[in-house]
Parts: structure tokens; sequence; C-alpha cells
């Protein structure tokens, strides 16, 4: 059963928070139509196309902002309750300042669960399609690449041919088992190629002991050939990085296509393991923004509050953002880049804890 101070805290909380979110939105959706202006400034599309493509942007944008936007929603909520002085109203009622963040607390991870479950999903489905729309107004349309359940597929045009490539493994910079069909400009056959070893650290890829049928004659080189592409391992790694435009189930479905590839699948386990910890993250920043303002007086303006939680977001991104980037280039456990980040965020909130229960 709800008590009246608990539905307060949460009213003051959640409105807070849509009021900041608001705010955040309309600045992403302004920087954005900016963005998408100046991309399409030479193409020849309808006026509207650049503010459809902010409007499907912006949610997975907003997505990545909420963390901070947590931590600025909790220190407005404790400056209008040092403002009003109604935080000692709230602790005639019974309540002492760990009552009142343990609220808290429950409040942020209850719409982080939410953010995951739902609105996660379906930012990433509006991002999807933004990128399938972005890709379309590209000069880089005609060179695609994607993992299916049967392995890399990529699709390339150069020098007036185009290559369908299909391999069935893919490890650092060397793909195996894989076949290279090679078309004139009028999809006519002139040759395919297989191989069990490729090297595609350069857009000129190294063929080695090559299989080449051509005129319904096959040869077996021993030297190895060099093909022209526009890809490269970075290219090819590069395009499978956004994972952002996959919703939940996809991502599981994208992690077990790239085991079954060979192709590392740590980035998709690393942005699986942070969404699973997303309502405990919102959680641990709100202590942590309480804990803030506790050690503040009461005569420390607005923007002073501001200040301080941008800071404190900014110190909180690249802290998570150094750990991550170690766990993609393998130099720490997948796990570990995710985790220990939170868990010294997490130590930090215990101490601050101890100290604003003393109050």
């Amino acid at each position: 059963m709800f008590k009246t101070y608990h539905k307060y805290i949460f009213q003051n909380f959640f409105n807070k928070f849509i009021i900041i979110s608001l705010v955040f939105l309309s600045l992403t959706i302004i920087l954005g139509s900016l963005e998408e202006i100046s991309f399409s400034k030479d193409l020849n599309i309808k006026f509207y196309v650049p503010y459809y493509l902010t409007l499907l942007n912006a949610p997975i944008t907003l997505f990545e902002m909420f963390p901070f936007i947590m931590l600025l929603t909790t220190q407005f909520l404790f400056y209008d309750l040092f403002k009003k002085d109604e935080l000692n109203l709230l602790k005639t009622n019974g309540l002492n300042n760990l009552s009142i963040i343990k609220i808290i607390f429950l409040i942020a991870f209850l719409i982080g669960l939410f953010n995951v479950a739902i609105f996660y999903n379906l930012a990433s489905n509006l991002k999807f399609h933004y990128s399938n729309i972005k890709n379309n107004l590209s000069n880089d349309n005609k060179y695609l690449a994607m993992v299916t359940k049967s392995g890399l597929w990529i699709k390339d045009e150069i020098n007036e041919k185009k290559l369908i490539i299909k391999s069935n493994v893919i490890k650092e910079n060397l793909i195996s088992e894989t076949v290279i069909n090679e078309f004139n400009k009028d999809y006519e056959l002139i040759r395919v190629i297989q191989s069990d070893k490729i090297d595609i650290k350069d857009n000129s890829w190294i063929i080695y002991n090559p299989i080449i049928t051509k005129n319904n004659l096959t040869n077996k080189e021993k030297n190895p050939m060099i093909l022209e592409t526009n890809f490269n391992y970075e290219k090819i790694n590069n395009l499978f990085s956004n994972v952002s435009t996959l919703d939940i189930f996809k991502l599981f479905v994208l992690k077990k296509d790239y085991e079954r590839l060979g192709y590392s699948s740590d980035e998709v386990l690393i942005h699986l393991i942070k969404l699973s910890t997303t309502p405990l993250i919102y959680g641990i920043l709100t202590i942590l923004s309480a804990i803030i303002m506790f050690g503040m007086t009461k005569s420390n303006s607005v923007l002073f509050h501001i200040t301080i939680g941008f800071l404190v977001s900014v110190l909180i991104y690249y802290l998570m953002f150094f750990f991550i980037s170690m766990g993609n280039n393998g130099k720490i456990p997948v796990l570990l880049s995710v985790l220990f980040p939170i868990l010294i965020m997490f130590i930090i909130s215990i101490i601050g804890l101890i100290n604003v229960n003393d109050k």
C-alpha cells in the first residue's frame, strides 16, 4: 500500500524526469535536424526527409542520455526539497535520509526496467529504419555487408565489375571457406573464385590457393592472387558495430550468427550486459546524485547544481567508455568491462550512504 509521501516523491521525481527528458529530446531534435539537413543538402529529396530522419534517430540518442537525465532528475528533486524545506516535513513523517534515497532508487530501477523492455526495443527499431534510409540515400548503397545464418555476405562494385562474396568463417583479418562470384555490369558471370584463406586486411585482398572457374573450366592456382575491393577488415568490422539498431531479440540472434561464423561477438555481448544492468545503473546514479546533494548547502544556486551534475556525468561516461573500449579490444574480460565501473560506483555509493545516514 502506497503512503501519501510515497506518491508525493514518485510524482515529483517522475514529473522532473519527464521535463528533463523533453528538454534533452528537444536539444537532440534541433541538433539532429541541423546534421541531417547538412547531410542531405546535395541530395534530391523532399524537404521533410531530414526532419523525418531526425525523429527516427532521436529516441535511441535519448536512451543513451537517460543515465545522466536520471542523475539530473535526482539533483533537481533534492534541490526542491531543500528549497521548500520539505525534507524536514518528510522526516517528521518517519522518513530518514536513507528511506528517501531507497524510494528514489526503486523508482529509478523501475524506470530502467521499462526503458530496457519497452523504450529501447522501440527506439532500436526506429534506428534500424533510420540506418536503412540513410544507407539508401548515401553513395555507399552499392556496397553492402551482412551476417546471416549461412555466413558473411558482401555485395561490392569496383572497376565496372560486381562481386557477390560469401564466406563461412571470419577471424581477425582472414576469411575462410569463401566463394566469390564476379559479374560484369550487366550481371553476366565472369568467373567464380574459391579459397580457404583470404587476407582482407587491406582493400587489396590476398587470395591464397585460389580455385578459379571460368567458362566451365576450373584451375587451381598455386600462387596467391590479388582482388581489388571496397572492403577491408576494419570497414567490415565498423559495419557490424552499430548494435543499437537491433532490439534485444535480434541481438541474441546476431550473437549466435557471429559465433557460428567465427566472428567476435564481444561487442554484442557487452551491449547485452549493458542493457541488463541499465536499471541498476539508474539506481546507483540516483544514489550518487543524492549523496552529492546532501553534501551541499541550501545556498547553492541551480546553475551550480547543474554544473556539478554535468561534471559527474562526464566523469562517469568516460569511466564506462574506457572500460568498455578495453573490453571490445580484448584487453580485459567482457563481463569485467561492464561490471567494474558499476562496482566502483557502487562502492562509492555505499561509502556515501554511511555519511548521509549520519546526518
